[in-house]
C-alpha cells in the first residue's frame, strides 16, 4: 500500500472482479490507479490480478472488522462485488472511515438505513451500479430526462433485459445455460410480479410467472427469437424514474429465448420445483432418476424398455411418459409432450442411475441435473441483451415518438482467458462508479443510485469509450 496515486479496494474475486480491475488500472485520463483485490482466499485474489499491472492481491475475511478497516483506511474508494448480504457491514466501515463505496446490488432496507449516517459523514454509497440494476437505470434516465427537456410526456416505459447463451451456445432444449448454481435462477422464475399496462395494474402470481411469458421480436435484431417475463415489481421504477403519474405503461421484464418458459412451466407442473423433502429421497436405498420421474408422473414402475429407430429410442417408456404428460393435463398437445420428453432425456431425468444422497427434494434433483447438463462448455460464449422503449408524446401536436436504446454484448476470449458478457457489463460500470468518485464528479452524498445526470452522462460516455456499445434510435 506504499503506492503513490489513487487506490481502489475491490472486495471479492469472482468473474466480475477482473474486468473491473482491468478497467481501473488501464484508464488513461487520471493518475495511475492502483487496485487491491481482496478475497477470503489469497489464491483466488492472485488469480484475479494475474497479469494486471498495478494490481495486487490480499487475503481478507470481511467479517473481521479490524482487518477490513485496516485495508479500507489505506484506499480512496471501495468496490464491493461480494453478495448483497455483506454490503451493509462494509458500508458501516466505509462511513466510519469516510471512504466512498460502490456496489452492483439493489438497495435493500439494511442499506437504506445508512442514508443519514452516510450523508453526515460526507460519504457516497453508490449502489445498483452494474448491468441490471445499473446500465438499465442510466439509459432509462437519459431517455426520460431528454424527453422531459423537450416538454415531452412519457406515455409508456418498457424494458427488456437478459443474460443468455450466445446463439451458438444455446444448443439444448431450453436454449439456456447457467454459469453458476441454477437454484437462484429457478427461484427467480417463481417470484410474483406487478406492472402497469395501459393504465391497468397487472398482478402475476409467482406460480403463473412462466405461463405469463410473451413472444418478442426486435426489428433491429430479427435473428433473435425471444420471449419476456415480467420482472418483479415494475411499479417502483415508475416512482424511481419520476414517471408514475404520466406513464400508462411501466413494464420491466427478463429475456429468454422463445420456448424456455413453456418448458419450465411444465417442469413446475410435474413437481420438479417443489422444495419440500420428498419421501422417496429420504430412504437410505437411493431411487434412480427414472423411478423418481415415474413417481412424479404416477407411472407404474414396470420395466418398459424402448426400442431404437435410427439411433433414437422410441416406444415403451417414452410412450407412457408422453401419455401421462397429456393425461395429467400438463401438455394439451402431443407435440409439446414430445418436447418435454426431449428435455427430460437431455437432463438425464429418465436414467437408471441412482440419485445422489445430497438430493432430498425434487428441486435439488433438477438443480443438480441442470448444473451438470446446462453449464457453459469450453470456449462457449454468453450474451447480454438490454432493450428499452420509451413512448413520448408532446403537447404541441408533434407526433408521438418511440425512443429506443439497445445494448448487445457477447463474451470474449483474449490471450486464452475468457471474460463473460455478464462479468463485463457488471464489472465495468462498477469500476466507472469508482472512477467518478475518485475524480470527485459525484457531489451527492448518502445511499444513491445512478439516476442523476452527474453520474449517468459521464458513465455512459466512458462505457461506450470502453467498447460497450449502446445503440439509440427514435421512431415516429
Amino acid at each position: 500500500m506504499d503506492k503513490v496515486g489513487p487506490k481502489v479496494l475491490i472486495l471479492g474475486a469472482g468473474r466480475v472482479c477482473r474486468p473491473a480491475a482491468e478497467f481501473l488500472t488501464s484508464y488513461q485520463n487520471i493518475d495511475q490507479v492502483h487496485v487491491v483485490v481482496a478475497s477470503l482466499y489469497q489464491k483466488d485474489a492472485e488469480e484475479t490480478v494475474d497479469g494486471i499491472k498495478n494490481a495486487t492481491a490480499a487475503q481478507l475475511d470481511v467479517s473481521d472488522t479490524e482487518s477490513l478497516s485496516n485495508l479500507v483506511s489505506q484506499v480512496d474508494v471501495v468496490v464491493s462485488l461480494l453478495p448483497a448480504s455483506f454490503h451493509a457491514a462494509i458500508a458501516r466501515v466505509c462511513i466510519e472511515l469516510k471512504k466512498h463505496l460502490v456496489t452492483a446490488s439493489y438497495v435493500d432496507d439494511s442499506m437504506s438505513k445508512l442514508e443519514q449516517a452516510a450523508q453526515g459523514a460526507g460519504v457516497t454509497i453508490l449502489c445498483e451500479m452494474g448491468l441490471d440494476p445499473g446500465i438499465d437505470h442510466m439509459l432509462s434516465m437519459k431517455m426520460i430526462d431528454e424527453a422531459h427537456a423537450l416538454n415531452g410526456k412519457i406515455k409508456a416505459f418498457t424494458s427488456f433485459c437478459g443474460g443468455l447463451p450466445s446463439p451458438a451456445a444455446a444448443n439444448n432444449p431450453l436454449a439456456y445455460k447457467f454459469s453458476w448454481s441454477p437454484a437462484g435462477a429457478i427461484r427467480a422464475g417463481r417470484n410474483p410480479a406487478v406492472y402497469k399496462f395501459l393504465g391497468e395494474i397487472i398482478d402475476v402470481d409467482g406460480s403463473k410467472l412462466y405461463e405469463s411469458a410473451k413472444r418478442l421480436r426486435l426489428p433491429e435484431l430479427p435473428a433473435f427469437a425471444l420471449e419476456h417475463l415480467p420482472n418483479r415489481n415494475s411499479l417502483m421504477y415508475g416512482d424511481l424514474y419520476g414517471i408514475s403519474k404520466e406513464a400508462s405503461t411501466v413494464y420491466r421484464s427478463t429475456l429468454r429465448y422463445e420456448g424456455f418458459s413453456e418448458i419450465m412451466a411444465i417442469l413446475a407442473k410435474i413437481g420438479f420445483f417443489d422444495a419440500e423433502n420428498h419421501p422417496l429421497l429420504q430412504e437410505t436405498d437411493r431411487p434412480t432418476y427414472r423411478i423418481f420421474l415415474n413417481d412424479l408422473l404416477d407411472v407404474n414402475n414396470v420395466s418398459t424398455s424402448n426400442t431404437k429407430v435410427n439411433g433414437e429410442e422410441t416406444g415403451g417408456h417414452d410412450d407412457e411418459l408422453i401419455s401421462r404428460l397429456m393425461m395429467l393435463g400438463h401438455c394439451k398437445e402431443k407435440e409439446l409432450a414430445v418436447k418435454i420428453l426431449k428435455t427430460i432425456k437431455f437432463l438425464g431425468l429418465h436414467e437408471e442411475t441412482q440419485i445422489p444422497k445430497d438430493c432430498s427434494s425434487a428441486f435439488t434433483v433438477i438443480c443438480q441435473r441442470m448444473e451438470q447438463r446446462m453449464a457453459y462448455g469450453h470456449n462457449e460464449q454468453d450474451m447480454v441483451l438490454l432493450h428499452h422503449e420509451v413512448e413520448v408524446e408532446y403537447p404541441d401536436g408533434r407526433p408521438t415518438e418511440k425512443h429506443q436504446a439497445t445494448l448487445l454484448e457477447f463474451g470474449k476470449t483474449e490471450n486464452g482467458r475468457p471474460t463473460t458478457a455478464m462479468a463485463l457489463t457488471v464489472g465495468v460500470p462498477a469500476a466507472i462508479g469508482a472512477l467518478l468518485l475518485l475524480q470527485n464528479k459525484v457531489q451527492r452524498k448518502g445511499v444513491i443510485r445512478p439516476l442523476e445526470p452527474e453520474i449517468y452522462i459521464p458513465a455512459l460516455e466512458i462505457l461506450e469509450a470502453s467498447g460497450i456499445k449502446l445503440i439509440e434510435r427514435v421512431e415516429t
